[in-house]
């Protein structure tokens, strides 16, 4: 009897030891397929990340008035043969500008080392090896440009000065920049026209003229020398013989003679400010209403020959203390 308990005991615990080794060895078999693959997944889920944005690379067409251009998404080495106050105001980066932009004072820091290129001079313009070249459609050699670097030509008068900004904002992939100051100025220049008109009426009207030596100049309303801000953007008036001679044209050469027939309530005198114009000690010149009522705004006639950004503001803030005598 003994011996037939003491054999079931026996049995009993071999079992026992078969049962925890088969369920030893299931533990430690490999995964099956289905859960290796959901094992995966739940990892993935706790080691997801957003992805990273990266730096928009390569090349992108850019549809030109001359047709579609590759051009680099974001050019970095910029030889502007025009245009180039308007990448600088953008901070694009210059490599090459032409003598007009080197010679204005507002743009002197700004394009310190940048080099003086010509647009009949090819070697001096592909040994600043660009990546992109602006290029005006009356240039002779933009097929020759073309073979540098690619060429964008835009047709000076084409767009008016604020839509050219936004172009070359998209050139320089800076859209949206361009837009912000577009907008920005559209309503500065407003809000200070409608101030100008409050104080010295609506039909206040306002002359621009160019004072040298070399001849006299009165102009319209798309020919630099602040005329955009004056008759576009702050819709001031133009004495009725400034629209019949130089709106069209944009500029009217005209003798001292008859400059009481172009002047205005306000006059803005472009010059030299190194000295005086001879124009302005004679005698005509110091009869004119505006003179006499110290209605004259003059501006540097070498810092205010281009429609960018730059000079825009610059010239913005003269006007500005000129006309309401206190600065934007």
């Amino acid at each position: 009897m003994k011996n037939k308990t003491y054999l079931a005991m026996l049995a009993l615990l071999l079992l026992t030891l078969v049962l925890s080794a088969c369920g030893s060895n299931s533990a430690n078999e490999p995964a099956s397929e289905e859960q290796e693959t959901a094992s995966q997944e739940s990892n993935e889920e706790e080691n997801i990340t957003e992805p990273v944005e990266e730096e928009a690379s390569g090349t992108v067409i850019y549809e030109s008035e001359l047709g579609p251009v590759e051009i680099p998404a974001n050019p970095t080495r910029i030889v502007a043969l025009t245009n180039a106050p308007n990448v600088l105001s953008l901070g694009g980066n210059l490599v090459g500008v032409d003598e007009w932009t080197e010679a204005n004072p507002l743009f002197t820091e700004k394009l310190e080392g940048v080099t003086v290129v010509s647009e009949g001079n090819l070697e001096s313009i592909a040994s600043q090896t660009p990546d992109l070249i602006i290029a005006g459609s009356h240039m002779s050699n933009i097929e020759e440009y073309a073979k540098i670097a690619p060429t964008v030509v835009y047709t000076w008068g084409k767009l008016d000065y604020l839509d050219q900004q936004i172009e070359i904002g998209k050139l320089l992939n800076k859209e949206e920049e361009a837009l912000n100051w577009v907008d920005d100025f559209k309503e500065r220049t407003a809000t200070i026209g409608n101030e100008i008109k409050a104080k010295y009426g609506d039909d206040v009207t306002v002359s621009v003229f160019e004072v040298a030596d070399s001849g006299l100049y009165v102009y319209g309303d798309n020919w630099a020398r602040g005329t955009e801000i004056l008759y576009q953007a702050m819709k001031l008036e133009m004495p009725e013989k400034v629209k019949e001679d130089a709106l069209g044209p944009g500029m009217y050469n005209l003798s001292l003679e008859v400059m009481p027939e172009y002047s205005g309530d306000f006059i803005v005198a472009s010059r030299s400010l190194a000295g005086t114009a001879d124009v302005m000690n004679t005698e005509i010149w110091n009869g004119l209403p505006a003179v006499q009522n110290n209605r004259v705004i003059e501006i540097e006639a070498k810092a205010s020959s281009y429609s960018d950004p730059i000079t825009l503001e610059y010239l913005l803030e003269i006007f500005t203390e000129g006309f309401l005598g206190q600065a934007e």
